[in-house]
């Protein structure tokens, strides 16, 4: 396969010819280094690669042309490879231009000129958009295939656990391709879903742990005592990672499904600090693992904490695996767990055309269907602003009187601006009808009932603490949300059997050394500002601890 381009515009020879050299001392090793003297002759160059069938990673184009400006180039060469990264050369009075950029086409960022030395000021910017753009560009190789059929459940399962990872795999349904059923000739007597592997090698129906060990995902410590055990790898759980393993803490993080948690699922996340095009949750949690990983934080990924033992000055995390884990201290950041709905239909259609939140990747299945997203808060607005890229029309189903009520203003303004995203206030899903996926939905409006056709149902109804299994560790409320700092204290009384001459610490549990961050506290802002905040902090009271003891 022929390497990914960047492209360069500028009608200045010099900077062109400064502009090209920089490119390919760092990247003509992965791609291949193209330029243009001027917009015309760019724009050019584009329709001629579209022709080709190559792809263009990124464009560094120039604001101030003759004949075609910077902008209107990038504007007319955005629908011939709209995923493309987008970068102005400015100068100083264009910065006003750079910033209308960000809307009028998505600008990813803007460089003044010049930009020497390009260690410090172009290669960082460069680096970390194509980054971005290879995880959602897999070059075309043989990878990983997923052999089943589109409305089972546990094909559903397996596609999920490696879109939430950011796995490249190919689906091939065994109903509709004869590839498929060739593939399943070859491999003889499989039992459905099959994966393949580059190798030739297969597994039938493997579990979350096994698939993970087998595309190279640490499932097991590799330690035998570790400083900090992190019980969920979601923004608190992430952020925490960082920061413990940098200031030096031996670090595990267990994570059940994927890095990211509920925030990673997020197509996009606007009202994130620093991000003014916004972030995809995955993108998010990709960068924040990798951040771990640089300073040393080991992750496990597809295994459960099922409990923790206090032994002595020690906590041992009892693993699904049937493995354990020993650290000095446990942060709890386990997030929420979907909260299931019970609606005639739903379990009986859960992953053949019910489905509790939703993957791009899934989200493409649905290409000019018509789909439901149920929910009125901001997941539900993300999620019906991703499916409206897809599908014929999305219909949102939320009981409230309006959408404003749950929902950041942002999301409720686009979501009014999509010609085909319709919402369906003071409305409730009363049952889901089928033979073997979703077929019909049957909606209730002020008392009156209709059934409408719907080949999918997305649900964004909120979730519960993942807590169960801290059941008879540290104190909980009612609803399983986890009481850590003053709120275990009564009338200025410690918690009972608290055995410390101090009180618990602002994000201690009522187990000494035993903390939570992010959405499983109590009283908490559950936002992933909030919980990256939270689990940054919480560092410093982990090492006030461990220097104690």
């Amino acid at each position: 396969m022929s390497k990914p381009i960047i492209l360069a515009v500028d009608d200045d020879p010099p900077v062109l010819a400064s502009v090209q050299r920089d490119l390919r001392s760092r990247y003509a090793e992965t791609y291949r280094v193209m330029a243009a003297p001027g917009g015309p002759q760019g724009l050019s160059i584009v329709e001629e690669l579209k022709r080709r069938g190559d792809n263009v990673a990124l464009f560094l184009v120039d604001q101030r042309m003759p004949e075609i400006e910077g902008i209107d180039l990038l504007e007319r060469a955005l629908p011939f490879f709209p995923n493309a990264k987008r970068v102005l050369l400015t100068a100083y009075a264009d910065t006003e231009a750079a910033i209308t950029a960000i809307n009028k086409v998505g600008l990813d960022h803007y460089l003044m000129k010049p930009w020497d030395p390009p260690e410090d000021t172009l290669y960082p910017v460069l680096d970390d958009l194509l980054s971005d753009w290879l995880a959602s560009n897999p070059p075309s190789f043989d990878g990983i295939r997923i052999l089943g059929q589109r409305w089972s459940p546990l094909t559903y399962e397996l596609k999920d656990f490696l879109a939430l990872n950011r796995i490249p795999y190919r689906f091939l349904d065994v109903e509709r391709e004869s590839e498929a059923v060739a593939l399943l000739e070859a491999l003889g007597d499989v039992e459905l879903p099959a994966v393949t592997f580059p190798d030739g090698s297969s597994l039938s129906r493997p579990d979350r742990t096994t698939m993970a060990e087998r595309i190279g995902m640490q499932v097991t410590a590799g330690a035998d005592l570790y400083d900090l055990t992190i019980i969920g790898a979601g923004p608190a759980g992430l952020a925490a990672a960082v920061y413990g393993a940098s200031e030096g803490l031996r670090t595990a993080v267990v994570e059940r499904q994927a890095t990211g948690g509920q925030a990673g699922t997020s197509s996009r996340i606007e009202n994130y600090l620093g991000f003014p095009n916004g972030i995809s949750g995955s993108d998010l949690a990709r960068r924040a693992h990798a951040q771990a990983r640089k300073f040393g934080a080991e992750v496990l990924t597809a295994v459960e904490a099922t409990g923790i033992r206090v032994d002595g000055p020690m906590k041992v995390v009892e693993l699904s695996n049937a493995t354990e884990i020993t650290s000095k201290a446990v942060l709890i950041t386990s997030g929420m767990t979907v909260r299931k709905l019970n609606v005639p239909g739903y379990e009986r259609f859960s992953g053949a055309g019910v489905y509790y939140g939703a993957s791009v990747s899934e989200a493409a299945h649905f290409q000019d269907d018509e789909v439901f997203v149920i929910g009125g808060a901001n997941s539900a607005g993300q999620g019906a602003m991703m499916f409206s890229r897809f599908a014929s029309k999305v219909t949102m189903v939320v009981r409230a009187d309006s959408l404003g009520e749950k929902m950041s203003q942002y999301l409720v303004d686009q979501i009014e601006a999509t010609p085909n995203i319709e919402v369906l206030t003071g409305t409730q899903v009363i049952e889901v009808l089928g033979d073997d996926h979703v077929e019909q939905i049957v909606l209730k409006t002020d008392g009156q009932q209709r059934s409408v056709p719907a080949a999918g149902i997305f649900i964004f109804v909120g979730a519960v603490p993942h807590t169960a299994f801290l059941e008879g560790v540290v104190a909980m409320n009612r609803q399983g949300f986890i009481l850590t700092g003053p709120d275990l204290t009564a009338d200025g009384k410690r918690p009972k059997g608290w055995p410390l001459d101090r009180d618990p610490y602002l994000q201690e549990t009522s187990v000494p050394g035993i903390f939570a961050a992010g959405d499983v506290r109590h009283g908490v802002i559950r936002r992933v500002a909030s919980a990256v905040g939270q689990g940054s902090v919480c560092i410093s009271f982990i090492h006030e601890y461990l220097a104690s003891i």
